[in-house]
């Protein structure tokens, strides 16, 4: 009879919570939750590694909310500091195309002549001050006989003869005026069109021509954008009845409406370059710092503008255009505003 085979019985599985449950699960399960543990150490490693990377460029790169941040604002006090005491400006709007023009092409035909006469007084602590001169007044100048129209100082003498024949007939005192300025009429456009035109509105309706000139002048009455050569034909006009007068009321409007458009914030940016793009093309002692240093103090909005005239007798024809100063009027015939 054959042996009988003894069979062994597979092993039973130690219930689950027993120290030999808890040892065999530990012993298959080593390798993998080492693997879990440096997946996850990396992980946190790499992630920390980005936030200071983001960090650092955002010091390198701040991206601020741009709803939040302030702006800079533009304004006359951004162009330069203003002078330190009041500075007198004596300008000089030539009817010569550009500076040194042999011919005016204008009339009286010849050197160029002093279409307009300004003092502008800037004070940094006071109100801008602008004086319109009379072109066509009487003055006597040296070496020359009889009485000359003051426009013509510029054409026999230049500069230094029209500021001397200025300061004499309003009384003032040296060093004023301090510094000058020659704007011919080819600058004047180009100034007008440096600013994007003005906004005018001309008294009435403007239309001639004049051949001797080669001068048509034709503007509409009523605002309206003009342009530098428009701007150029309304402070040339001379009405036949207002004659000089009239012309003088012109370029108060003109000068006010510079003014306005240099105030405006996208002009006002644009002021330096345009002061560097028309320097070469003005007669002037102011550098270009000194120039924005005056505009800042002129252009400044809290402070009134007063524009002011010289005291005038009437017309009389046998004075064949000239014109004479009231006898009553006693120098200085353009005074600095009171102290407050």
């Amino acid at each position: 009879m054959p042996a009988r085979r003894k069979t062994r019985r597979p092993a039973e599985s130690p219930a689950p919570g027993t120290p030999a449950a808890t040892s065999t699960v530990a012993a298959r399960t080593p390798k993998r939750l080492l693997l879990n543990g440096r997946l996850l150490k990396s992980l946190g490693i790499t992630a920390a590694g980005a936030l200071v990377g983001m960090a650092t460029l955002g010091l390198l790169w701040p991206m601020p909310d741009r709803a939040l941040a302030p702006t800079a604002e533009v304004g006359p006090a951004s162009l330069a500091a203003p002078p330190a005491r009041p500075i007198t400006v004596l300008v000089i709007g030539s009817d010569g195309e550009r500076i040194g023009a042999p011919i005016n092409k204008a009339a009286p035909a010849g050197p160029a002549n002093a279409d307009a006469l300004l003092l502008v007084r800037i004070n940094p602590e006071g109100p801008l001050q602008v004086l319109n001169l009379p072109t066509e007044v009487a003055v006597y100048l040296p070496g020359q006989k009889g009485v000359k129209r003051l426009g013509e100082a510029f054409r026999l003498g230049g500069v230094a003869l029209t500021a001397d024949a200025v300061r004499e007939l309003v009384g003032l005192q040296p060093p004023a005026p301090d510094r000058y300025l020659v704007l011919p009429r080819g600058a004047l456009r180009d100034l007008v069109n440096g600013l994007g035109g003005l906004e005018l509105s001309p008294p009435r309706r403007m239309s001639y021509t004049d051949q001797t000139q080669k001068l048509t002048i034709d503007l509409q009455a009523g605002l309206q954008q003009l342009g530098g050569a428009k701007v150029e034909q309304l402070v040339r006009f001379r009405d036949p009845w207002l004659g000089d007068t009239g012309r003088r009321s012109n370029q108060q409007l003109v000068a006010s409406s510079l003014r306005e458009r240099m105030l405006q914030p996208e002009r006002l940016a644009k002021l330096p370059f345009l002061v560097s793009q028309l320097q070469p093309k003005v007669e002037t002692n102011l550098s270009p710092s000194e120039t924005l240093s005056l505009l800042a103090a002129g252009l400044d909005g809290s402070k009134p503008v007063q524009f002011a005239s010289l005291p005038l007798k009437p017309a009389e024809e046998k004075h064949k255009g000239l014109r004479q100063l009231d006898p009553g009027a006693t120098p200085p015939l353009w005074k600095e505003p009171a102290a407050p």
